[in-house]
């Protein structure tokens, strides 16, 4: 019997808010997960890149996906939870806490960084989490951040493994191994968009949906986009993916999440516009060409104001 496909639409991998004193704001952050599952969001992801998750601690990482967990609870939505590092034991640990959260189902594993295992160490790595884990992984395949990526021919052998659900695909395009690995994989097995450059073109090749940073903003429309492709509306999808472009590169101008976080403040959105060292908090000017792509180029604000 086929497995069903679990994970399928636009998810939000929500940015973790501090307050002046630098602690998290747990209330603001159960007001984002709220209004991007208002807005449509599938799901959320707690503890992600965007999250700042190696700059929490045990404790506030708790109160995260607690709080996250509350307001997809509360909705029915989907919550996925970063559980990984790079290290296999602490990884299995991470992933059997999650046994005690409700409503979680899957945990983002990402490819162990810094250490470069070789390709195959990454696949044991995966395999071994996998055996353990209470809920199904979605592996995160980005390797100009850890250093090391998997290929289709590794993708697909894990792809086969009963206890994971997707791949979070985030390898700076569209490249020969994403396009193998749509066209082979099982149909289980959900390929997530994880470059926010190019979500359209992951899903209309067969992607299930996307992990988009960049949907902190103008939300619905991103998920408008995911749902068009799906759908196999490419006419309407291309025309919200030229759209919202110009906001994908802006809010990636420099290191995630500080321009977000600072386009969020500007909105009254956010408490502070805080990042935790050694990241630093976004340029003025970053913020305010991000707000200016958020707000519409000319073609959209005339469209949206009509005739006259």
């Amino acid at each position: 019997m086929l497995r069903q496909r679990l994970i399928e639409g636009l998810f939000v991998p929500l940015v973790t808010p501090f307050d002046e004193a630098g602690r998290v704001d747990v209330a603001c952050l159960e007001r984002l997960a709220a209004e991007s599952l208002d807005a449509g969001a599938a799901g959320i992801v707690a503890l992600g890149t965007t999250g700042e998750d190696a700059a929490l601690d045990d404790a506030e990482r708790r109160e995260v996906v607690a709080a996250c967990a509350r307001v997809c609870g509360d909705t029915g939505a989907q919550l996925i939870v970063g559980a990984g590092t790079n290290d296999t034991r602490t990884t299995i640990a991470r992933h059997e806490q999650l046994a005690e959260v409700p409503g979680v189902v899957a945990a983002l594993t990402v490819v162990p960084y810094y250490v470069r295992p070789s390709e195959a160490g990454i696949i044991a790595h995966f395999t071994a989490v996998a055996e353990r884990s209470p809920v199904p992984l979605v592996l995160y395949n980005v390797p100009y951040r850890t250093g090391r990526g998997l290929g289709a021919a590794s993708l697909l052998e894990l792809a086969a493994s009963p206890n994971i659900a997707g791949v979070k695909q985030a390898v700076g395009g569209v490249d020969a191994d994403t396009l193998r690995l749509l066209a082979e994989a099982p149909p289980s097995f959900a390929v997530l968009g994880g470059d926010d450059a190019y979500l359209l073109p992951v899903v209309l090749m067969g992607g299930a949906g996307a992990i988009a940073a960049a949907a902190h903003v103008r939300t619905a429309d991103f998920v408008r986009m995911t749902a068009d492709g799906l759908a196999g509306r490419v006419a309407d999808a291309r025309a919200r993916a030229e759209a919202l472009l110009p906001i994908a590169l802006a809010l990636f101008a420099e290191p995630n999440p500080a321009v977000i976080k600072g386009v969020l403040h500007a909105q009254g959105r956010l408490p502070t516009p805080d990042v935790r060292l050694p990241l630093t908090n976004a340029s003025r000017s970053a913020i305010d060409h991000a707000l200016a792509a958020i707000s519409g180029t000319p073609r959209e604000r005339a469209a949206q104001s009509g005739p006259g």
